[in-house]
């Protein structure tokens, strides 16, 4: 698949992206700038949602974030990437369909592909799972969380995370069908 071909490849078809709400979207960056000034310091990368990556032969995802921690493999500068992130984050849109995608389909094509940590934010449950991958290849629940600031995330030694502040910034966004 062209780099520049919008859309992922699920089993060899080109399939379209679900439509980016403000929410998303703010929680997408909220995340991406955490982890940026978390891992920017270490000399590690932090990747926004139009890097693609080759799974498989007839697989391409777009993760909404992805992150390589230094020491890891690092993607070419230019071109598709085969070289799995430590980190790969999706950020769940509304609809139950782009639900089961990232709860189902991306959770089996990440772990097949080698990626360490698969991270889950729901902002409708107002959640972050954060999945560890395995030895023989799959995902173990590491930790789930809600509110409140988490101290102690895994795999990511020294990463503050503030749910009750993103969760806080969300509520600030105009309610459907209203402008502020």
């Amino acid at each position: 698949m062209p780099e520049d071909e919008p859309g992922e490849l699920v089993d060899g078809r080109l399939v379209e992206e679900e439509v980016a709400s403000s929410t998303h979207e703010l929680v997408a960056s909220w995340f991406g700038r955490t982890l940026g000034n978390w891992v920017d310091p270490l000399g590690g990368f932090v990747f926004g949602s139009e890097l693609k990556f080759a799974l498989a032969e007839d697989q391409g995802r777009t993760p909404d974030l992805t992150v390589f921690v230094p020491g890891s493999k690092l993607p070419p500068p230019t071109g598709v990437v085969e070289v799995p992130p430590d980190i790969a984050v999706e950020v769940v849109s509304p609809s139950p369909r782009d639900g089961r995608r990232d709860r189902v389909e991306k959770m089996d094509e990440y772990a097949s592909f080698g990626v360490r940590w698969y991270w889950i934010v729901d902002p409708q449950l107002r959640s972050l799972e954060i999945f560890e991958r395995t030895t023989d290849g799959r995902y173990v629940r590491a930790l789930g969380a809600t509110e409140g600031v988490v101290e102690r995330v895994p795999g990511c030694e020294g990463l503050t995370l503030d749910l009750g502040g993103l969760w806080s910034r969300v509520d600030r966004l105009a309610p459907p069908g209203e402008a502020r």
